[in-house]
């Protein structure tokens, strides 16, 4: 397929697949790419609404919804949506198709926490979509959000292209920012009570993972 992908969203549909059943829901809620590593969903606190950008799959969307949150994620992604729905609607959570950042600039929802596991906040450009994540929040509430670790000398967006070397021309970027860099930006936008981190990885010389943890007045 990777020569196939036209456009974004044909990219993140090939990701579709993955956990089907409720009873593998248990250990689904982690922010590193290691199984059964790091911190889990307490880092969104008691929160009684969640709202996942880039949510793929939606497997951590229905595991806060099965733990009683009233959870909803949002995707570029049709495929993903239309299966996430599908698998995972019955258990209360709730998608949405499109573009994170139209998605939160049409709303005037608030959720309590709004975070981001490998996914959108990786993708977009911070400047426009932090501020939008923080208007966005309801009072007391909190962004997090986790992403490979940054390669060292790295910063601001890099490029890839979406359908390998030898595909169309359709590419995305990633926003890579070191720890202090991230608190810099979040800062900016109007957080507090600020907390980024690279959480090792479980073996010596492995890649490791950034967590960003940061707070609404």
């Amino acid at each position: 397929m990777a020569n196939q992908t036209s456009t974004v969203s044909e990219y993140w549909d090939r990701y579709a697949g993955g956990v089907t059943a409720e009873a593998d829901l248990g250990g689904a809620f982690g922010w590193t790419q290691w199984e059964g590593h790091g911190p889990g969903r307490e880092l969104l606190g008691d929160a009684g609404s969640a709202l996942e950008l880039g949510c793929g799959r939606g497997v951590e969307v229905a595991a806060l919804a099965r733990g009683g949150v009233k959870a909803e994620g949002v995707d570029v992604s049709p495929v993903q949506v239309e299966q996430a729905r599908a698998r995972w609607e019955p258990l209360g959570a709730l998608f949405h198709q499109g573009d994170v950042i139209e998605f939160l600039g049409a709303t005037e929802q608030r959720w309590d926490a709004i975070y981001s596991v490998w996914g959108a906040v990786w993708f977009t450009d911070p400047h426009v979509l932090l501020p939008l994540v923080h208007d966005r929040l309801a009072p007391g509430g909190r962004l997090v959000f986790s992403h490979a670790e940054p390669v060292p000398g790295s910063s601001g967006p890099q490029g890839m292209y979406g359908g390998g070397f030898r595909g169309r021309r359709v590419w995305l970027y990633q926003w890579a920012a070191a720890p202090q860099e991230w608190e810099e930006l979040l800062c900016s936008a109007g957080f507090d009570r600020l907390r980024v981190w690279v959480e090792a990885a479980p073996e010596a010389d492995h890649v490791g993972t950034l967590i960003g943890v940061a707070h609404r007045s």
